[in-house]
């Protein structure tokens, strides 16, 4: 297997990927669907994000690289699919930003408890966690491609 450093850093480039395809790409369905109490804005959201001002795709990529390094960093112990270890590390990334960045801004933790806030952050974390297990083996020569 390639070293930790590389791993990491190949982690980080896929799930910025991710980020940019399939999170995007689930945020994008949803906002065309307009299904009752899934409400989206359109896709790559340039809206500014406190305290730098980055533009919010641009914050979601970051966060979403930092999963993606941890996610590279542990691919060694990984004995499921890594497509099946993306998936449930979206739904972490979910339950995560559901109850403790939420309590972190101030926010409703849970999403209030309203059903509909999870099936969106499931739907789009999950499918962002997908895409991370997807493209991480491309990224990463011998071994790590030939275990999906």
């Amino acid at each position: 297997m390639d070293s930790p450093v590389k791993r990491a850093v190949l982690g980080f480039i896929a799930a910025a990927i991710a980020v940019l395809t399939f999170h995007q790409g689930m945020w994008e369905a949803l906002h065309l669907l307009d299904l009752p109490g899934l409400k989206m804005p359109t896709w790559y959201p340039i809206d500014r994000i406190p305290p730098l001002g980055v533009p919010r795709v641009v914050n979601l990529c970051f966060w979403g690289g930092l999963y993606g390094l941890v996610f590279g960093l542990l691919l060694p112990k990984f004995t499921w699919p890594i497509w099946l270890c993306g998936l449930i590390t979206g739904f972490i990334a979910a339950f995560t930003g559901l109850v403790i960045v939420a309590a972190i801004k101030g926010l409703p933790i849970g999403g209030g408890w309203v059903l509909m806030n999870w099936v969106r952050s499931l739907l789009i974390n999950g499918s962002w966690g997908l895409g991370l297990g997807l493209i991480v083996p491309f990224l990463l020569p011998g071994s790590a491609h030939r275990r999906t």
